[in-house]
């Protein structure tokens, strides 16, 4: 099928991102496949092309307003669900390794059917609750940098993501709304985590007038061993 892909180019444009046509198709497969299997299971609730275009996909390229992508090594996205923003950012950043770390097999499925439709390089989806994959070796305390678009508060977030970070990486979460009440609940968590909070960043979307933030984190120091908790507890009882 044929696309405007104008939407998408301009707004990387804005961005500081130029798309080669590989990179393009590369979006357009995505894009795709993620209306396909949307049809049979719970992928997205957006579903227009504009709207994935800039909802989904220049919001997960957006993250270039707070890291340079260019000198991040390996990224691990924490919560993917249908690879937002962790897809997206290899289509971009082709040269980073990533590990998409997702609880549902099903999510994870769909991750390797895009892996291998676009022929990515050094990227992996893992089938793992983050309290699980945070105690093995492989991954603890070994990304440059753990993004996250899930919908949860700054404090269990930063529980979950700060023990994969290694010292002097970043957690960064994407947020939206007001925060400034969880960002305030959520500074003993991150410091009891080895985290510092350096900056936020607020923007609007390129292409629309939507609102968004970026909560930066630096690792400063290893996260203590009993982080994370037992599956659950980050969510139902967050650090304070």
């Amino acid at each position: 099928m044929k696309y405007n892909t104008e939407i998408l180019t301009d707004g990387c444009r804005e961005l500081g991102i130029s798309l080669s046509d590989r990179q393009i198709e590369q979006f357009m497969i995505y894009y795709e496949y993620l209306i396909e299997k949307n049809k049979v299971m719970n992928l997205t609730g957006i579903t227009e092309f504009e709207d994935v275009m800039i909802k989904h996909f220049l919001d997960s390229l957006s993250i270039v307003k707070a890291v340079d992508m260019t000198r991040v090594e390996r990224i691990l996205d924490l919560g993917t669900g249908a690879g937002f923003p962790g897809i997206p950012l290899k289509i971009a950043f082709p040269d980073a390794e990533f590990v998409l770390l997702d609880s549902l097999n099903k999510r994870i499925q769909f991750l390797n059917d895009i892996i291998d439709k676009c022929r990515f390089e050094k990227i992996t989806a893992v089938h793992a609750r983050a309290e699980e994959a945070a105690r093995n070796k492989l991954y603890r305390g070994s990304f440059d940098l753990c993004v996250s678009r899930a919908v949860a508060n700054l404090s269990s977030l930063s529980e979950y993501c700060l023990p994969f970070v290694k010292k002097n990486g970043q957690f960064i979460s994407y947020k939206s709304g007001n925060i400034d009440i969880e960002i305030k609940e959520a500074q003993n968590a991150i410091q009891i985590l080895g985290g510092t909070q350096r900056q936020i960043i607020c923007f609007q979307l390129p292409k629309s007038d939507i609102s968004r933030s970026f909560v930066i984190i630096d690792k400063r120091k290893d996260t203590p061993e009993k982080y994370p908790r037992k599956a659950g507890l980050p969510t139902k009882d967050p650090l304070r």
